[in-house]
């Protein structure tokens, strides 16, 4: 890979959340300062403080008791029991682990950072004056552990602290939002311990529940006398003598070395980017799709925790993570896992589905305790273990935000073709979710289903108005996709008598609320009159995609005047994740330059110098009325799974090329290469001077692939292995390839 895409940074990086980010999907560490000191902001993802508030375990928390607040209007009852619980305490909280400070005896005047992506390794070249000393630092992609290297003139060289989060300092709690702002000292830890054994040096930090940790360092010398320095984040669920361990652990990876560890890393890290690639004659775009397929090989990894909203850099700010940290389902987990499949980082996306499929049993008596419902059905704000947050409750316990947890299971089992999956998990997760939402299903007063209250994730914040006596579009676009889902995975599988039974719900659902204007609105008595940041209205457009764009004249048209809705009331009320969903039902509609200019927006306005999506155009350019910043990822991988629709779409079963590039991307060359489409199937194509070149597929699995035929001529050229042959297509009609597994087919015009 080439260097062009390293984040590189002359300036001393200030803030947090400028970091050079490193990670290995268990561990995070973010790299910043001016040498005075340099730190090394550590996370684990799996530090967790697990608390439970009161209000979530008392008896009255139950749905059927927030659906009879909302019918008498009690406002503060709904605050009382399931919202302000959230605020009122400080737990559960993700936690930060701590930090490594590295102090000079100098001042430093000059200081450049660099990451190379290719190595995830990080790079600090600092000068004193006649002197300079290089720090090099990687978080293992294999062994889990942290590596440090300082090479230089010794005279300059630093003293290495390790620094604690400050739980036991003083009471900093004034500000008025706690969401964002809320000090450590609240959790009630004690200080930790500080402990040392030769070269070996670590604090020990113990807690008022069941969690301890501790951030172990080895020090040393290297071969050729640089400074080395290997750490750990150990917890007391690694294991009976876990501390033990992780001390033998580090002294262990000190003695054999830097540069043997790094080979082991550099090895993983060439794996994964072997895995895709594009080629943009837009620098900034094809930078982002690598800097972003970084930070998710950074921070989701098998085997480790899903990213939340933080992922593994939790801020350093003294204070808990916004949000605390926490997984939030009516967006942030589902966006943040929207791209990886079609950039075919398949393992490291199965981090959350193993997540959610190891949840089920908490599910499940989630379901039975607050729904009283049989099947399963997951808080839509959690903790790591699945328990309640509170919060604004029509969206914290939604019903059918548990529904658009299922699309991720879909839409695996869609990319794979992997009938074992559809059979083992997907329709499981599928039919046990039903169950649920079944128990609370009603018939109107029309006969067609309706639910006790209904929400559209986020209008009206948390108002009284933000609970609706008619269904959401936002409810009944989820309904309608678990059902119609549902029904073709039992057919797919041969359970006709289910298909059967799914059909018949899918037939007592109403239609989608739509105005005279041809717009989707909020439900039937409410249409969007202002700008806002989460188009749950929409969701039947993107990601649910249930309108039949090609197929319905009416649907397109719905569509179209949905999003031009979206143009018509402006962007004061969004947020950065906003621009990264309007580029994918940009590209969802074919508009290669809206959705390029949307995605521009978001990454020059709303992101971090070194990527991250902060929400708010915090630079206050003007692009909408948030200001703050606060860093959470799912606007990251949104953004480029727009970028990659835009190059890549599967419409029906049907592969198409180039569906929604601007006409500059046309005009020059346009590749990508690996990407996944469906049934197990990698795409490649190229386009040079608006003319596309070829077409490549790779199979995984047996079966009959169809493409789009945008070659611009009727005669293609059709070659598998050594087998040649012709085949007549009209332009922009499609034609099936039938492939085993194992086949490379590559397809171009017929000479």
């Amino acid at each position: 890979m080439d260097n062009k895409y390293d984040l590189q940074f002359d300036e001393p990086i200030k803030r947090w959340d400028e970091a050079l980010p490193l990670g290995n999907g268990l561990t995070g560490c973010l790299l910043w300062g001016n040498g005075a000191p340099l730190r090394f902001s550590l996370d684990r993802g799996d530090l967790w403080d697990l608390r439970l508030a009161p209000e979530v375990l008392d008896e009255g928390f139950t749905y059927a008791e927030m659906i009879d607040c909302v019918k008498r209007g009690d406002q503060e009852g709904l605050l009382k029991r399931f919202d302000n619980m959230y605020e009122k305490y400080p737990y559960p909280t993700k936690l930060p682990a701590g930090r490594l400070e590295l102090s000079f005896s100098q001042s430093v005047d000059r200081l450049v950072s660099r990451l190379s992506l290719w190595e995830a390794c990080a790079h600090i070249e600092m000068t004193f004056w006649d002197r300079s000393i290089k720090v090099s630092s990687y978080l293992h992609a294999v062994n889990g552990l942290g590596y440090i290297r300082i090479v230089g003139d010794s005279n300059a060289a630093g003293s290495l602290d390790l620094i604690p989060p400050d739980y036991a300092g003083e009471q900093q709690d004034n500000n008025a939002n706690p969401v964002f702002h809320t000090s450590l000292t609240r959790l009630g830890y004690p200080a930790a311990g500080m402990h040392s054994e030769g070269h070996i040096r670590w604090f020990h930090q113990r807690t008022v529940h069941d969690l301890e940790y501790a951030i172990v360092i080895a020090e040393g010398e290297g071969a050729t006398g640089e400074r080395v320095i290997v750490y750990t984040i150990a917890a007391n669920h690694d294991g009976d003598d876990w501390l033990e361990k992780a001390k033998r652990k580090t002294a262990s990876a000190l003695m054999a070395g830097y540069d043997a560890a790094f080979d082991d890393h550099v090895t993983w890290w060439t794996r994964y980017w072997g895995q895709s690639s594009i080629t943009l004659p837009d620098a900034k775009a094809e930078k982002m799709w690598v800097l972003n397929n970084y930070l998710f090989g950074s921070c989701s990894r098998k085997g480790a925790p899903p990213m939340p909203l933080q992922g593994v850099w939790t801020a350093d700010e003294g204070k808990l993570p916004p949000w605390k940290g926490d997984y939030h389902h009516d967006l942030n987990t589902q966006l943040s896992y929207w791209h990886y499949l079609k950039a075919n980082h398949l393992e490291e996306g199965e981090s959350f589905i193993d997540f959610l499929w190891n949840l089920r049993p908490e599910a499940k008596r989630f379901a039975e305790r607050f729904y009283d419902a049989p099947g399963m059905n997951l808080p839509s704000v959690m903790t790591l273990a699945g328990g309640a947050m509170g919060g604004w409750p029509m969206y914290s316990l939604s019903i059918t935000n548990q529904i658009w947890l299922c699309q991720a299971f879909d839409h695996y089992w869609l990319s794979t073709g992997d009938p074992e999956f559809l059979r083992d998990k997907a329709y499981i997760y599928f039919r046990e979710t039903a169950e649920c939402v079944q128990r609370w299903l009603m018939p109107g007063e029309d006969g067609k289903f309706k639910m006790p209250v209904s929400s559209s994730p986020e209008f009206h914040d948390n108002s009284l108005e933000a609970w609706l006596d008619q269904i959401s579009n936002y409810d009944l676009s989820l309904l309608i996709y678990l059902f119609r889902r549902l029904h073709d995975m039992a057919e797919h599988l041969g359970y006709l008598a289910e298909a059967e039974q799914w059909a018949n719900v899918m037939e007592n659902l109403p239609d989608l609320a739509v105005s005279n204007d041809g717009v989707l609105m909020i439900n039937p008595k409410e249409t969007l009159t202002a700008s806002h940041r989460h188009f749950s209205h929409m969701m039947s457009i993107y990601p649910l995609k249930l309108l039949d764009r090609k197929g319905s004249k009416r649907d397109r048209e719905i569509a179209d005047k949905t999003i031009f809705n979206l143009e018509v009331l402006g962007k004061g009320q969004w947020v950065g994740y906003s621009f990264a969903w309007a580029a994918t039902m940009y590209a969802w509609q074919g508009n290669g330059e809206a959705a390029l200019y949307h995605l521009q927006q978001m990454w020059r306005y709303t992101c971090s110098p070194n990527g991250f999506h902060l929400n708010g155009d915090y630079k206050q350019v003007g692009v909408c009325m948030f200001h703050y910043r606060p860093f959470t990822l799912e606007g990251n991988f949104a953004a480029i799974c727009a970028l990659q629709d835009m190059l890549l779409q599967v419409d029906d079963g049907t592969i198409c090329v180039f569906p929604a590039i601007p006409a500059a991307w046309s005009d020059n060359a346009a590749e990508f290469r690996d990407f996944r489409g469906e049934m197990g199937v990698l795409v490649s194509a190229r386009i040079r001077a608006n003319k596309l070149e070829y077409i490549q597929l790779r199979t995984e699995r047996e079966g009959s692939f169809r493409v789009q035929n945008d070659f611009g001529c009727e005669r293609l050229l059709i070659i598998i292995g050594e087998r040649t042959y012709e085949i007549a297509c009209p332009v922009s009609e499609r034609f099936s390839v039938d492939l085993q597994a194992g086949d490379v087919c590559s397809i171009s015009i017929h000479a």
